[in-house]
């Protein structure tokens, strides 16, 4: 399954499909994932679709996302009007419900009080509406994020809900099953925004829920096995989720004709190998090479400081390494990639998606066209919440399916500065001392991502009557639900300071450590 024919596996496991026609919204990957906690297969797709391509898509909704543009404005997004003569129920979202309203003769004008953050918000749904505030209060909190809004409305629409400076917060078409809302159900701050669209997709939309993560591991074996035939694949293993879910998957599928190559770069945090090894010895039945390649990585990168070309370094090397060994390999014809959903999406890989290219994700298209392989990317359709969940079904161990994620290029990225093996062993200890604290204080899966920054900065200290010289560790840690954004975890006082002060004692090399308080954006995740 190529990454051309792979689109649709997601949906062909479910009939009921949702999809969310993205007008640029930073929320919109979170629509995507409310829709689909209804148990309802969702896909974001390009807002200028056509009524021709949608109705061949055949959803049972359609979700209009927020944006950062005017419906006023010279080259706005726009719809296909003929969208809305298809019969599909719409929930148009902010800059959805304006467009909505626009197409269908409202007019959208700067509002007089822009509003921005949590407003009270009260609905007036009568039977005829309450289908989509069903089973809410009467009045609630909603989290508004916007500039214009709908002045008035046609006389097609009436008005169910109003904040104290939105009259028209939400609204309805009188004889088409088209909803309009001025602010993010989408988003934790509105409340009960989970269940208003639970309640546009399973009452309004009809959805049953028949989406399961069961049914897409069956499917995707069978898809796998039809494709594959008598022939082999080809799994490049990191030891994180993604990775081995889908050799898992694909081990259940095909067993024996699976063979999984795990490059030891150099860069692997503490004992990252050989937790690789004992965990694949003992879940799968599979053929495990492991290539020990560390001196060609840290002999490439000697000497090199800048980001950009670790990084370059690092996967040409990587090809190398894994062209070589794959090719010892008879009968190898497919390479399985752990592709997930927001890779597709910020790459531009899907032809129905957002045009807009965010970044080139390494897994999206598969290692360079000269290796030869025909791709499959089981997990293309989904987030990582659902790849984790597939890993539990499929029988992973807790430890490998809710390991934090761990970056490509490995510690090279969280070693600022020339990259050497005696700054990665500090790098590895103090790493593992954190870690290991987490654990011990049951804050592990409470926290998204953590690890240990090694700066290429060394400062004065004192350790008995000695004057030590010495790096600075930097402590880095978040929360997040999509990786889009984070904050920084607020740890008890008293836990981070026995971090700091286990690493100062116990990593020679280390005599101070900082924790990093950036919030994503402006910062990044990752430092490098």
């Amino acid at each position: 399954m190529s990454g051309s024919d792979s689109n649709d596996a997601g949906h062909a496991a479910a009939e009921e499909l949702v999809l969310v026609l993205d007008f640029g919204s930073q929320t919109a990957q979170l629509i995507a994932r409310r829709v689909r906690d209804q148990n309802v297969f969702c896909q974001i797709v390009r807002h200028d679709l056509s009524a021709a391509r949608i109705r061949e898509l055949n959803p049972s909704g359609l979700i209009f996302s927020g944006g950062p543009a005017s419906v006023y404005a010279d080259g706005a997004p726009a719809i296909d009007p003929d969208i809305l003569d298809l019969g599909i129920p719409v929930l148009g979202i902010c800059y959805g419900m304006q467009i909505t309203c626009h197409t269908l003769g409202g007019r959208i004008l700067p509002a007089d009080s822009r509003e921005f953050g949590r407003a009270p918000c009260t609905h007036s749904a009568s039977a005829d509406t309450n289908q989509l505030f069903h089973g809410l209060p009467a009045t609630f909190t909603a989290w508004m994020s916007h500039g214009d809004q709908v002045e008035a409305l046609s006389g097609d629409f009436e008005t169910i809900a109003s904040t104290a400076t939105c009259p028209n917060a939400a609204v309805r078409h009188h004889s088409r099953p088209i909803y309009g809302l001025q602010f993010h159900p989408e988003v934790t701050h509105t409340e009960f925004g989970g269940q208003l669209l639970g309640n546009f997709v399973r009452r309004i939309c009809g959805c049953n829920g028949t989406w399961e993560i069961s049914s897409l591991i069956e499917f995707q074996k069978q898809r796998i096995r039809e494709q594959v035939g008598d022939r082999r694949v080809v799994c490049g293993l990191s030891g994180g989720v993604d990775s081995s879910v889908v050799a898992a998957l694909i081990s259940e599928a095909i067993g024996d004709q699976l063979s999984c190559i795990f490059v030891d770069n150099g860069l692997l945090r503490k004992g990252e190998r050989q937790d690789v090894e004992e965990q694949f010895t003992q879940h799968f039945n599979t053929d495990l090479r492991v290539v020990d390649a560390s001196h060609e990585f840290l002999s490439e990168l000697a000497g090199v400081t800048d980001p950009q070309q670790k990084r370059r370094i690092i996967g040409r090397v990587f090809i190398e390494i894994f062209r070589k060994e794959a090719e010892s390999i008879p009968d190898a014809v497919f390479l399985a990639q752990g592709t997930l959903y927001p890779d597709v999406i910020e790459s531009g890989a899907n032809p129905d998606g957002p045009a807009a290219t965010i970044k080139f994700h390494h897994n999206v298209g598969g290692l360079p066209e000269e290796l030869g392989f025909e791709l499959i990317e089981p997990l293309r359709d989904l987030f990582k919440d659902e790849v984790r969940r597939m890993g539990e079904q499929l029988g992973l161990p807790e430890r490998m399916v809710w390991r934090h994620p761990f970056p490509g290029p490995g510690l090279a990225v969280r070693c600022p500065g020339e990259v050497s093996e005696d700054r990665l062993q500090i790098l590895r200890e103090a790493d593992a001392i954190l870690i290991d604290e987490l654990h011990k204080n049951d804050l592990y899966q409470q926290i998204q991502q953590a690890f240990v920054v090694l700066l290429p900065v060394q400062t004065v200290g004192v350790m008995g009557d000695d004057r030590t010289y010495e790096y600075v560790a930097a402590i880095r840690a978040i929360e997040t639900e999509d990786f889009m954004t984070a904050d920084w975890f607020h740890f008890p006082q008293d836990i981070l300071g026995h971090i700091s002060n286990r690493i100062i004692n116990s990593v020679r090399g280390i005599n101070r450590v900082v924790y990093d308080v950036s919030s994503k954006p402006p910062a990044t995740i990752e430092w490098e």
